[in-house]
C-alpha cells in the first residue's frame, strides 16, 4: 500500500450474511471514502441475516441491500487487510499485508437480544481498525 492509495479491508466469514456484513457496514459508515471496504464468504448464504439487518438499522446503518459474495483469491490479493471472523478452518489463510482473526459469536439463528452485543463488539473493533489504518 502506498501513501497515495487508500487502504482496503476484506471481511470474511463463512456465509457473508452476518458478522462480515455488519463490519463492512460500520466501516463504510464510519470511515466514509477513506477506506475501501469488501466482504465475502467461503460458503455464501442466499441472503443477509435479517436479524443482522435489524440490529444495524438500530444504529442507523442499512445493510439490507447487500448480497453475500463468494470469497475468491482475487479479492484477497487486492486487499491490504484481511479479517476473518470466527469461521475456523472454513476461512483459509491468504498472505496479505495484514491478517487478523476476530473471534466473534455467530449471529445465525440468534434473536435481536443476542445479536446486539455481537454488533456492538464489531463496532468497537471497526473503530480501532479505522484509527490504526488512517492514523497520520
Amino acid at each position: 500500500m502506498t501513501t497515495a492509495q487508500k487502504p482496503s479491508v476484506l471481511f470474511v466469514c463463512v456465509h457473508n450474511a452476518g458478522r462480515s456484513q455488519m463490519a463492512a457496514g460500520y466501516l463504510r459508515q464510519l470511515a466514509g471514502d477513506r477506506i475501501e471496504v469488501r466482504s465475502a464468504g467461503s460458503i455464501p448464504a442466499d441472503q443477509i441475516n435479517p436479524v443482522a439487518v435489524e440490529a444495524m438499522l438500530e444504529e442507523g446503518v442499512d445493510i439490507a441491500a447487500e448480497q453475500p459474495k463468494m470469497l475468491t483469491p482475487e479479492v484477497v490479493q487486492v486487499s491490504d487487510v484481511v479479517i476473518t471472523m470466527g469461521c475456523g478452518d472454513a476461512c483459509p489463510f491468504f498472505p496479505g499485508t495484514r491478517y487478523e482473526d476476530w473471534k466473534l459469536d455467530d449471529p445465525t439463528g440468534q434473536g435481536i437480544e443476542s445479536v446486539r452485543p455481537i454488533r456492538d463488539e464489531i463496532k468497537g473493533r471497526v473503530e480501532t481498525l479505522i484509527a490504526e489504518l488512517i492514523a497520520r
